[in-house]
């Protein structure tokens, strides 16, 4: 898939970028892609989670009222799990929602990602671009000369990290800037449109391929 490298005037340059078809033109695979993404959203997960059980709850231990004759249920405990302000039974406990997936299987869920991407032409090249000191005005023009601006996230990946640019357009809420490194299959699916540099795409098929 060939694609027109813009600059970040929005205009073209003149040159072209092939897209491999080993990244950006396989069949997608969507139960990799579901894996993934639960991995990922698992991993942001802290699992601090905690409920008290009957013996963790500060109270007297006596018993409350006599055992017979009451025409009650008999009660041994005001924290028993029955009462208001007693123990919870079965509650949650901390624990670690992590899990592991292969490496042949992640890789294969990002590029089904990215597959439905260039299927839908949602991806935009652009040619490797730093700014001179860190000005959000300045992003925010990039945007609208390149007319990504929507109601959907825009997702830019660079070969490495680009610090002037992650600063400038990280106080932006439908915005994010990463690196190749820092890709992952839930942000390109949450993406209404991949911007990608040239450089990204080379690195991006010596990573995936």
């Amino acid at each position: 898939m060939e694609v027109n490298v813009l600059n970040v005037s929005g205009k073209e340059t003149g040159a072209k970028v092939q897209l491999p078809e080993s990244v950006f033109g396989i069949e997608p695979n969507d139960h990799a892609i579901y894996l993934d993404v639960k991995q990922f959203l698992a991993n942001q997960r802290q699992g601090t989670h905690k409920s008290k059980q009957r013996n963790e709850i500060a109270g007297s231990t006596r018993k409350l009222y006599k055992q017979k004759g009451t025409g009650g249920a008999r009660a041994g405990s005001v924290k028993s799990p029955l009462f208001n302000g007693g123990g919870r039974v079965f509650g949650p406990q901390p624990r670690d929602y992590s899990f592991k997936l292969n490496k042949k299987l992640k890789s294969l869920a990002r590029k089904s990602a990215l597959s439905y991407k260039a299927k839908d032409n949602n991806i935009l090249v652009l040619e490797d671009f730093n700014f001179d000191n860190i000005k959000t005005k300045t992003y925010i023009k990039m945007e609208a000369d390149l007319n990504v601006t929507n109601d959907k996230t825009l997702l830019v990946v660079a070969a490495a990290e680009n610090n002037n640019v992650y600063l400038s357009s990280r106080n932006l809420k439908k915005t994010k800037v990463i690196s190749v490194e820092q890709l992952n299959t839930y942000d390109v699916l949450n993406a209404g449109k991949l911007l990608l540099t040239t450089g990204a795409v080379k690195t991006l098929e010596e990573a995936l391929a």
